[in-house]
């Protein structure tokens, strides 16, 4: 995206960004014939906070292509996502995508589809990307999001969006609706869904019709989302770089998103320096995720939720990654303050048996592409482990890897496929399910998973540390499979003082069941 590699190498994200904004100057891009919205304001330039506040505006700024406004009925909304609030029993976001400028867009919700009397005005959010800025010159996206509040628990609810001129409410617009179901009051048990590094393809969109049929409650991608920016390396030298890519991405997993709320976490390759010094300004005008996190404006990606029994946290690996380091330090330690607080508070919940933490960059993996995150060892693992977590899913690595029951570093139980951890006796069980769409990596050791067990005493791997890799050899990686899969998770509460259990999955892209363990504990 236009930093020389060599300098580009020694730059953070906010630096980046900074170098961008300023060559692609207020002349540089009026010359070129394009303003990114939001950079400008008055011939001003509009640095940091301002340039982000501004992009959620549908009116472009001077300078910057105009946005035509075209016949409304000719325009049909897509790339239809859903995610939970802060509360996900009584809120929820939806978000889609138009191609062109509408005017006045909405949404309509009921409890059926004959009645969708409650009509709530959406919010637009407006991404240009100028030429020059990788390969999607003078590309204007439109994203627009509803947010639902005081809905009613485990209640389903059809919904439509549109705007002038294009009313779901019609008889002939009526196919467009969806559905959503609010989380319940009560424990029930319940089913989600993960995955990491999906990306836009065959494969990724094989999974997803996989998932739809798994009818889970929610969905968790553990980073590195739609691959816009495809050297993922915190640099902006990468000139593949392509805003347009989300528009497929969105399309594509639409059949599922639209009826069950998809919660990201970000990865390497969700940071883009033009929009924003965080490298997130992109993902904010894509997404509206709980805003219960520690730090909106550089982490909008770390939010947790409760769904029944089970809390759920997002966090951000790439504030604590060696291995990329363009965003290393950018919340200045208030994520790692805030999981703690966030843990504290939910194994201290009365309604609360477990805790699921995802996000990228692995703590425990043998890839021999990444392999493991030495920084998310060092800040979080002994938080997981002092919190007795139930479950850590990450990407990053694409395949699909397990491990035994480990803490500090060491395997307290062995967890063959099949069995039970107890992780208030135990320990912590590391999933990566980075297998879900793109390129596959390989393993230093022959793979091990259901039906084809290859039980090996230990594994050659590396760990990244801030001084480098760091060769170590291992004998926690206990499930090793090498093809498309994602994760299914099962909840079953349980009575209070009797084993309440996740029973978790990993389901290969042709259906079968590649690994299966359970993780219990005693209910509340």
């Amino acid at each position: 995206m236009g930093v020389p590699e060599s300098l580009a190498e020694r730059m953070s994200m906010a630096e980046q960004h900074e170098y961008l904004r300023a060559r692609f100057s207020r002349r540089t891009m009026i010359r070129g014939g394009a303003v990114t919205i939001g950079a400008v304001t008055g011939g001003v330039f509009v640095p940091g906070t301002a340039a982000r506040a501004a992009t959620r505006s549908a009116v472009p700024t001077q300078g910057a292509p105009r946005a035509e406004h075209v016949d409304g009925s000719l325009v049909a909304p897509f790339g239809r996502h859903l995610a939970f609030g802060n509360d996900p029993r009584t809120e929820v976001s939806v978000s889609w995508q138009v191609p062109v400028a509408v005017k006045k867009p909405f949404i309509r919700i009921g409890a059926h589809p004959q009645d969708l009397s409650r009509r709530i005005d959406a919010e637009v959010r407006t991404l240009f990307t100028p030429a020059g800025v990788g390969a999607s010159g003078n590309h204007t996206q439109y994203y627009v999001h509803a947010k639902l509040t005081h809905l009613k628990p485990g209640r389903t609810y059809y919904y439509g969006v549109g705007h002038a001129g294009f009313d779901p409410a019609e008889p002939h617009l009526l196919g467009t609706l969806g559905t959503f179901t609010t989380a319940p009051a009560h424990k029930t048990p319940f089913t989600f869904t993960a995955f990491g590094d999906e990306g836009v393809g065959y494969h990724g969109l094989a999974n997803n019709s996989l998932l739809l049929g798994q009818n889970p409650a929610f969905h968790l991608h553990a980073g590195d989302i739609a691959y816009a920016d495809p050297a993922g390396q915190g640099r902006t030298a990468d000139t593949g770089f392509d805003s347009r890519v989300w528009d497929q991405f969105l399309a594509q997993t639409e059949s599922v998103a639209k009826s069950v709320p998809w919660m990201p976490a970000y990865g390497n390759h969700d940071m883009d320096a033009w929009y924003a010094p965080s490298g997130y300004g992109g993902e904010e005008a894509r997404w509206s995720l709980p805003d219960n996190g520690p730090d909106k404006k550089n982490l909008p990606g770390v939010y947790s939720f409760v769904y029944g029994n089970t809390a759920v946290i997002s966090l951000d690996a790439n504030d604590v990654s060696f291995e990329i380091p363009a965003n290393l330090g950018v919340s200045g330690g208030t994520q790692t303050k805030w999981l703690e607080a966030q843990l504290k508070k939910y194994r201290a919940a009365e309604d609360i048996d477990f805790i699921v933490v995802f996000f990228h960059h692995c703590a425990y993996c043998t890839s021999t592409a990444h392999a493991s995150e030495g920084g998310v060892r060092q800040e979080w693992v002994p938080l997981f482990e002092k919190y007795t977590v139930d479950l850590v899913i990450n990407g990053h690595n694409h395949q699909y890897e397990r491990t035994d029951v480990i803490k500090a570093g060491k395997v307290t139980r062995k967890l063959p496929i099949g069995g039970t951890a107890y992780p208030e006796s135990d320990g912590v069980v590391y999933v990566t399910a980075g297998a879900a769409g793109r390129s596959l990596y390989a393993f230093s050791a022959p793979q091990s998973y259901e039906g084809h067990e290859n039980e090996v005493e230990s594994v050659a791997s590396f760990v990244n540390t801030k001084d480098g890799k760091q060769n170590e050899t291992v004998a926690w990686s206990r499930v090793r499979y090498l093809d498309y899969s994602f994760l299914r998770v099962d909840v079953k509460p349980a009575p209070k003082g009797r084993h309440t259990t996740l029973t978790v999955r990993g389901i290969a892209a042709t259906g079968e069941q590649v690994d299966h363990f359970t993780v219990a504990r005693r209910a509340k």
